[in-house]
C-alpha cells in the first residue's frame, strides 16, 4: 500500500488514516486484490507462509472475484496462504446460507488452490460450554501462524469491525459477543426476516485485529459515508470501533466516491486547500452552510461566509448578495411541474428541453415496485401531460415475496376456478405440491423453480394493476427478467450479455427520448446498481453502435436518475425536483399499496424498519422542506432527479 509521503496536504490534517478514493467498488477491488496478491507471491519468492485476516458480507465479495480470476487466469497460487476469518454467527450451521463458513466457500475457496487445512473461520457449530476453549484456541492458532500478515476488514454502519460492536474494548480477543441492533437490522437482508437474524456472533477482538502487520478497510457506498468519516477524522473511541485502528502504524482506507462523500475534502473541500469555485461548488458550500446556520439562503450575509470559511469565495465571488442570488436561481430552476418539458415554452435553465413534447419515455424499474415508490408522482405527472410512457421491470422481485403470500395467492387461485365451475385438478394439486414443500422448508433451502415462478407472477400481477392506475396500457408494460437475478437468492449472477441484449432490445423497440433509471445504490442486495449498470451499458452500446445500426434517436436521449426507496438525493446534487401536492402524495401512496406482498414486514427489508410507503413519503417531505429552508416555496412533498450523462 502507498504510504504517506513527505508532503503534507491540508487533507491530512483532517484524516488520521491514509484514504483512498476510487470512482467504484470495482475499481477499489481491484486495487486491493493487487496489493494482496503482491504480497502472497513476494512470501512465495521468500518461501514463507502468507496468513491472511479475511472478512465477510458484501464489501470483500468483488476482492474476492478478482483474486478467483487472477488465480484461473495468470496463475495466482495460494498454496502458501494460511487464513483466518474474522467471524461467524452464532449459532448457525455450517452449510446454512447464511453462514459466513460457506460464504466463504463459494465466494472463494472452492475455487482457489488453498490447502484446506489451513482454512479457519470460527465455528458456528461449537456447543455453547466449549466456546471459550474455541476462542482461546483460535487466538492459539493466529499465534502459530506467526501472527496475520495482512487484514482485510470491511466496516459496519455502526463502526464495527468483525463483529466488534460500539463499546469494544482496545484489549479485546476473540470472543463470543452479543450483536447490536443495529446490526442484526443492518444483516437482515441476508435472512427472510430479522427474527431469523443470530443475536450472537464469534468474532476477532480489537486487540487480535490492531496485531496484524497490515491493515486494509474497504468501504463501499454512501451508506458507509458518515462512519468513515467518523472512523477516520473524529477521535479514536470505542463507540466508533473503527477509529481504534487510528493505533495502528500501516493502516489504510481504499473506499469508492460515495463512501467518501462525507469527508472534508470533499464535503467542505474548501477548508483543505485551494479551491475550484464552479458553479457546482458554489451551490453546494452556500446549501450546506445555510443549512448548518438555518438561514434562508438570500439571508446570508458576509459574516456568515467568513465564520463558515468562506472568506475565500467572498474574494473570488465578490458581496454575499451576489453570490446568494446565483444559488438561489440554481435552486429555484431545479423546480418544475413538467417532468419531460413544457411544450411551447422557452423557458431559460429549465431542466429538460421543451422539444419534442409529447416524449416517448422509458422508466426502469429494479424491482416490480420501485417505479412508484421512487418517482410515483413524477411518473402519473408524465402520463396525465400526455407522454408516451413505457415501464421496464428488470427483476422478479421474488425472493421478497413470503412463503404465506404464496399459499393465500394459491387459495384464492383454487377458490376462484371452484366458484367458475373450472376443473381445480391441476391448481390443485400445485397448491398440494406447495404446501407440502413450504411446511417442509429450511432455512437455507432455495425455493423449488414453481415456488419462484408463483412468487414472480404475484409481483407481476401487482406491477401490471398499478400501471393500470396510473393509466398505461398492457402493451407499455415490459417484465425483462434479467437473467442475472434468478437464482433464488440473495446471492446473484454476474451481468451477462443477455441481460445487456434485453436491454437494448426493449430502448430500441421504444426508442425514447427519455429514461429514468434507479440510483438508490444503498439497496442492501446490490440489485439496483446492478440493474443501473446494465441500463448504461445498454445506452452506451447503442450510441457507439449508432451510426452503423442507425439509432439516431439515442443522441436526443436523456438519462434521469431517481432514488427515494433506500436514500435521497443531497441537496446540491439535485438537478429536478418535481413538486406535489397533498393530493398527489395521497394518490401515490394509495398506487404503491397495490403492491399487497410487500406491505407491512416482508422479506429482506433491510436496516430500515419502515414501509416503504412510508419511506418515500417521509424522504420526499424532507426534501420539500428543505428546499423550504433554503427559501423557496413550501411544496408537500418533492420527487428528487439527477441527469446521468453516459
Amino acid at each position: 500500500m502507498p504510504k504517506r509521503t513527505a508532503s503534507v496536504h491540508l487533507s491530512d490534517s483532517f484524516e488520521k488514516i491514509p484514504v483512498h478514493i476510487f470512482p467504484d467498488q470495482k475499481d477499489g477491488s481491484a486495487f486491493v486484490a493487487q496489493q494482496v496478491a503482491a504480497f502472497i507471491r513476494e512470501k512465495q519468492a521468500n518461501k514463507e507462509k502468507c496468513v491472511l485476516g479475511l472478512a465477510t458480507g458484501s464489501t470483500p465479495k468483488t476482492l474476492y472475484a478478482e483474486l478467483v480470476r487472477m488465480h484461473k487466469e495468470e496463475k495466482l497460487s495460494f498454496k502458501n496462504v494460511i487464513s483466518f476469518n474474522l467471524d461467524e454467527y452464532y449459532p448457525i450451521d455450517n452449510t446454512a446460507l447464511q453462514s459466513y463458513n460457506r460464504f466463504m466457500r463459494v465466494n472463494l475457496f472452492d475455487h482457489i488452490d488453498i490447502k484446506p487445512g489451513n482454512i479457519h473461520i470460527p465455528n458456528g457449530e461449537v456447543k455453547k460450554e466449549n466456546i471459550k476453549e474455541h476462542c482461546r484456541d483460535y487466538e492459539r492458532m493466529i499465534n502459530e501462524a506467526g501472527g496475520i500478515d495482512l487484514q482485510i476488514l470491511g466496516i459496519g454502519n455502526n463502526g464495527h469491525i468483525g463483529f466488534n460492536e460500539p463499546g469494544s474494548g482496545i484489549y479485546s480477543k476473540t470472543r463470543l459477543i452479543t450483536l447490536d441492533n443495529s446490526t442484526r437490522i443492518a444483516n437482515a437482508y441476508e435472512f427472510a426476516n430479522i427474527s431469523q437474524v443470530p443475536r450472537l456472533a464469534i468474532t476477532m477482538g480489537i486487540s487480535t485485529i490492531l496485531r496484524s502487520k497490515k491493515i486494509i478497510l474497504m468501504a463501499w457506498g454512501g451508506a458507509k459515508a458518515v462512519v468513515v468519516k467518523k472512523a477516520v477524522e473524529d477521535d479514536d473511541s470505542e463507540q466508533v470501533p473503527a477509529s481504534l485502528l487510528q493505533n495502528h502504524d500501516d493502516v489504510s482506507f481504499i473506499v469508492d466516491e460515495g463512501a467518501a462523500s462525507e469527508l472534508t475534502r470533499n464535503k467542505s473541500p474548501w477548508l483543505t486547500g485551494d479551491c475550484e469555485w464552479t458553479p457546482r461548488m458554489i451551490k453546494k458550500a452556500v446549501v450546506n452552510m445555510a443549512l448548518k446556520l438555518k438561514k434562508p439562503v438570500l439571508s446570508l450575509t458576509n459574516s456568515d461566509y467568513n465564520e463558515y470559511g468562506l472568506s475565500d469565495l467572498l474574494v473570488e465571488k465578490g458581496d454575499a448578495y451576489e453570490i446568494n442570488l446565483q444559488v438561489y436561481y440554481m435552486l429555484r430552476d431545479t423546480i418544475t411541474g413538467w417532468p419531460a418539458g413544457k411544450p411551447n415554452s422557452v423557458i431559460p435553465g429549465h431542466p429538460e428541453r421543451s422539444s419534442p413534447y409529447p416524449k416517448r419515455v422509458v422508466i426502469f424499474s429494479p424491482h416490480p415496485d420501485d417505479d412508484i415508490i421512487s418517482m410515483g408522482g413524477t411518473f402519473q405527472r408524465l402520463k396525465d401531460q400526455g407522454n408516451e410512457i413505457h415501464v421496464g421491470y428488470q427483476t422478479s422481485g421474488n425472493i421478497a415475496v413470503t412463503d404465506e403470500f404464496v399459499t393465500r395467492f394459491l387459495d384464492f387461485a383454487v377458490g376462484f376456478e371452484e366458484i367458475a365451475g373450472i376443473d381445480t385438478s391441476k391448481s390443485g394439486k400445485i397448491l398440494a405440491n406447495a404446501r407440502k414443500f413450504l411446511s417442509k422448508k429450511r432455512s437455507n433451502q432455495v425455493d423449488t423453480p414453481n415456488i419462484r415462478a408463483i412468487k414472480g407472477l404475484i409481483r407481476r400481477c401487482e406491477a401490471r394493476a398499478t400501471c393500470h392506475y396510473v393509466g398505461i396500457p398492457d402493451s407499455n408494460v415490459h417484465f425483462l427478467n434479467l437473467p442475472f437475478y434468478e437464482t433464488g437468492t440473495i446471492e446473484k449472477k454476474p451481468i451477462s450479455e443477455k441481460d445487456i441484449r434485453l436491454t437494448i432490445e426493449l430502448l430500441r423497440q421504444v426508442q425514447p427520448q427519455q429514461v429514468f433509471c434507479a440510483a438508490d445504490f444503498a439497496d442492501p442486495h446490490g440489485t439496483h446498481i446492478i440493474c443501473f449498470n446494465i441500463v448504461v451499458e445498454a445506452l452506451r452500446r447503442i450510441l457507439r453502435q449508432a451510426q452503423d445500426t442507425g439509432d439516431d434517436w439515442i443522441k436526443d436521449c436523456w438519462l434521469w436518475l431517481y432514488k427515494g426507496a433506500w436514500q435521497e438525493w443531497n441537496m446540491e446534487e439535485i438537478e429536478m425536483a418535481i413538486p406535489m401536492s397533498p393530493d398527489q402524495v395521497l394518490k401515490k401512496r394509495f398506487g404503491i399499496f397495490i403492491h399487497q406482498s410487500q406491505k407491512d414486514m416482508v422479506p429482506f427489508q433491510g436496516s430500515d424498519s419502515r414501509e416503504f410507503w412510508q419511506r418515500a413519503e417521509e424522504r420526499n417531505s424532507a426534501t420539500a422542506n428543505l428546499y423550504a429552508d433554503l427559501g423557496l416555496t413550501h411544496y408537500a412533498a418533492m420527487e428528487a432527479f439527477v441527469r446521468w450523462h453516459y
